[in-house]
């Protein structure tokens, strides 16, 4: 659907009329006779490259804040979750009376502590049923309210920060570098985020929101031996290794004495502080969102949260939205969302689907340098990997139709990346439908050498280039390293291989309970087994017979595509990294890729 409105607030002498008003009746020209498009949930200027002066902000954004097209509409939807929140409060604190394990164990130590806790969980849970009960009247007719009012309701809202710097103009002879984060950070109401082993959502969103936005700068020592390439290793997927990337804080490697020289592991306890993009699932606390948006909004000026469509959509009732939540150091020139019409059992709540954007990162001899970054968060339960495969065929079509509509002539694409937790990985017997989707044809994962099985170094290990991955299909019996002919190779410990997904009744255990004890433990094979998630079934249970080496679930992607325009250029792996930056905040292992941008060799 289309969505007409204004624009982003900027100063009166930057904001021109006729790109804040809405279009005519015929949706095809505005008032001033400039020729406009309207695509999905956004309207586009069809100029071609925006030319601003360099000391002002391009003008490319015509999105506005607020989901809602009048204030009228967003006064009703404050009346109406205002109608809501007595009942649903007190259900997520009846749902909050769970335990945590953390929070069983401090019971434990102290009998005289139990039985209080015992008696204050009744009286507690007695009182938040007598509220509930008291309050269903006003509930259901806030939900009567609730329903109607989010028809009219785009299915995103836009934080824009004024006052950063403008994009620079791009010299294509010359590298960029583009960092990626991606984490699922369950940042569900805190009752629901008890059936993960959380809670206190709003004390994480708080932790959660200051590391993302306040990672100090990392020295210009850290990045020197990202410059250069290392002998032009051309890795399986198109791109190139380099040096691997060493983020701040990272874990030595244990190296055999035959490599060439000593390689960084891939594990690190913080956050890069050079992020460029920020993908995150599971964003769907309202005041999770905003402490979000209110700590990353002045290095992020471009924030799109609360996405999904809510109420009653495709025949399903959506109360929660998608959780997708993306902030980005580069202007937004187009956002659109799809919503996955497939999901099942308590999946069939949230608005799941995905969210993908076009981003303008500068110009060069009058082109538009653009980018792509999609975010999807896909069907969770375990046996349901037929709904998460048509899931899969979807956004995969979505993303290449986005692609094509909002392409100009002449744009040159600099990067296209796809994150989020597709709630697979590559190492079950239950997921084996999954790993064999055409996705991984289409889009590269750094960290996987073909179906079924992951490189070694994806966590704890090292970061040497990958070989050229079998035929689609195919398993490599024995893993080498190596990169082209007369590069060094060597065989690292399989059992370094691990994955993404922590085990969630564990999170809070000594060994792993800050960023750098869960690194140190991590770092060891036996703790990876201890710890982390592994292979499955397809019906969720633990697979005993899972065939070895031990793999851990990586459920959590960063993928990138590569992209030719009029002027090619060449995507690059730099580095991934795992982070355990949100110990005991989460149960999965943020992810992290820099890719390096630079002129296709001729």
């Amino acid at each position: 659907m289309g969505w007409r409105g204004g624009g982003v607030p900027l100063p009166a002498a930057l904001s021109p009329p006729p790109l804040t008003r809405g279009l005519s009746p015929t949706g095809r020209t505005s008032s001033t006779g400039a020729p406009r498009q309207e695509q999905g949930d956004v309207i586009l200027p069809l100029s071609p490259l925006p030319g601003p002066p360099p000391s002002q902000p391009p003008l490319a954004m015509l999105l506005r804040e607020s989901p809602f097209p009048s204030r009228a509409l967003v006064a009703l939807d404050g009346l109406a979750s205002g109608l809501l929140a007595p009942s649903f409060w007190a259900v997520n604190r009846l749902l909050d009376l769970q335990q945590t394990t953390a929070e069983r164990r401090r019971q434990r130590e102290s009998w005289c502590r139990s039985c209080r806790g015992c008696t204050g969980q009744a009286l507690a849970g007695l009182a938040y049923t007598t509220l509930l009960l008291l309050s269903l009247p006003l509930g259901v007719l806030g939900l009567l309210l609730w329903l109607p009012v989010q028809v009219a309701r785009r299915p995103f809202a836009y934080q824009y920060t004024a006052g950063t710097a403008p994009a620079e103009p791009w010299d294509l002879r010359q590298r960029r570098s583009f960092t990626f984060i991606s984490a699922n950070v369950c940042l569900l109401p805190s009752g629901l985020a008890k059936f993960s082993n959380l809670g206190q959502t709003p004390q994480r969103a708080t932790y959660i929101a200051r590391h993302l936005a306040l990672a100090p700068p990392d020295p210009p020592s850290a990045w020197a031996s990202l410059v250069e390439p290392r002998h032009g290793e051309t890795n399986s997927y198109g791109g190139t290794l380099n040096t691997p990337w060493q983020p701040p804080g990272s874990v030595p490697a244990e190296v055999p004495a035959e490599a060439a020289e000593p390689v960084p592991a891939v594990l690190s306890e913080r956050f890069p502080a050079d992020a460029d993009f920020i993908c995150l699932q599971e964003v769907f606390e309202a005041g999770a969102a905003a402490c979000l948006r209110r700590w990353l909004g002045s290095t992020f000026p471009h924030i799109i949260s609360e996405v999904g469509a809510r109420g009653l959509w495709g025949g399903q009732l959506k109360l929660l939205n998608s959780g997708l939540f993306l902030a980005s150091r580069y202007p937004l020139l187009a956002v659109r969302y799809h919503g996955f019409p497939n999901g099942a059992r308590e999946d069939a709540l949230a608005a799941k689907g995905l969210l993908a954007v076009q981003v303008l990162l500068g110009s060069a001899q009058g082109q538009r340098i653009v980018g792509y970054v999609g975010c999807t968060h896909l069907q969770a339960p375990a046996g349901d990997a037929a709904i998460r495969d048509a899931q899969l065929t979807l956004g995969l079509r979505w993303l290449q139709q986005f692609r094509e509509a909002q392409e100009q002539r002449g744009d040159v694409v600099a990067f296209d990346v796809l994150c989020g937790d597709l709630n697979f990985d590559n190492c079950s017997r239950g997921d084996e439908l999954n790993q064999r989707h055409r996705l991984f044809e289409v889009y590269q994962d750094p960290c996987r050498r073909g179906p079924g099985q992951d490189a070694p170094w994806a966590i704890g290990g090292t970061c040497l280039p990958p070989p050229s991955p079998p035929p689609r299909g195919t398993l490599v019996p024995s893993p080498e390293w190596g990169g082209r002919s007369g590069a060094p190779t060597h065989s690292p410990s399989p059992s370094l291989s691990a994955g993404t997904l922590l085990n969630y009744l564990k999170i809070y255990e000594e060994p792993v309970s800050t960023p750098e004890k869960l690194k140190r433990t991590l770092s060891q094979p036996a703790g990876q087994q201890q710890y982390l998630a592994g292979p499955i079934l397809s019906s969720g249970q633990p697979d005993p017979a899972a065939p070895g080496p031990w793999q851990g679930r990586r459920v959590d992607y960063v993928l990138y595509r590569q992209h030719h325009g009029a002027l090619p250029l060449q995507t690059e792996v730099v580095g991934v990294s795992f982070i355990t930056q949100l110990a005991t905040r989460s149960d999965h292992l943020p992810v992290a890729l820099r890719l390096d941008v630079t002129p296709a060799s001729p």
